[in-house]
C-alpha cells in the first residue's frame, strides 16, 4: 500500500525545485558572456558570436558555446597528454573527485586539460566568473595541489 504522505511530500518537493530552477535560471546567453569575458580577460585574441579565446591572468582560456543546444564549455591547455604521466593522471581522476570542484581534468586530441562544461542558459554572472577563476586555479595547481579552489572534500 502507497504512503499517501510520502507522494504528497514528493510532489511538493518536485515543485519547490521546479520554482526554485526558474528563479535561479539567468538565461545566459552569448551576448552575456561576451560581457563577462571582455571584463575579465587579460586580451582577446580570437572572438566570435560563440567562440573566445583569451588571457586570464596568465593562461590561455577557450569559452566554446551553442546556443542551440544549451551547452557550453570553458577550457584551458595545460600540457600534452603523451607527456603526462601516470602518477600525473591518477592524481587528475582523484581531483576530479575530491578538490578540482566544478572543473574537470580532461583529455582531448592529444593535450590535457582543465575544462568546465555546463547547460549554458542556467548559468549565472557570477558562475560564469567562478567557472572561468576555476579553469584557470585547475590549470596552474596541475603537477601540486590539483586544486580549482581553496575548497575541497576529503576522500
Amino acid at each position: 500500500m502507497k504512503k499517501p504522505f510520502i507522494n504528497i511530500a514528493l510532489t511538493i518537493t518536485a515543485i519547490i525545485a521546479l520554482n526554485h530552477n526558474s528563479i535561479n535560471a539567468q538565461n545566459m546567453s552569448n551576448k552575456k558572456l561576451n560581457k563577462i569575458i571582455y571584463e575579465l580577460g587579460d586580451s582577446i585574441q580570437h572572438a566570435s558570436e560563440n567562440y573566445w579565446v583569451f588571457k586570464y591572468k596568465s593562461k590561455w582560456l577557450v569559452c566554446i558555446t551553442d546556443e542551440n543546444h544549451n551547452r557550453m564549455r570553458i577550457i584551458s591547455a595545460i600540457k600534452k597528454s603523451s607527456d603526462v604521466t601516470s602518477h600525473e593522471k591518477n592524481k587528475c581522476l582523484e581531483a576530479n573527485f575530491h578538490t578540482s570542484l566544478d572543473t574537470r581534468y580532461a583529455v582531448s586530441q592529444g593535450m590535457m586539460y582543465s575544462a568546465f562544461i555546463h547547460p549554458l542558459k542556467e548559468l549565472t554572472n557570477s558562475q560564469v566568473r567562478d567557472a572561468i577563476s576555476q579553469v584557470y586555479r585547475a590549470n596552474v595547481t596541475f603537477g601540486s595541489k590539483y586544486s580549482s579552489s581553496n575548497l575541497f572534500f576529503n576522500n
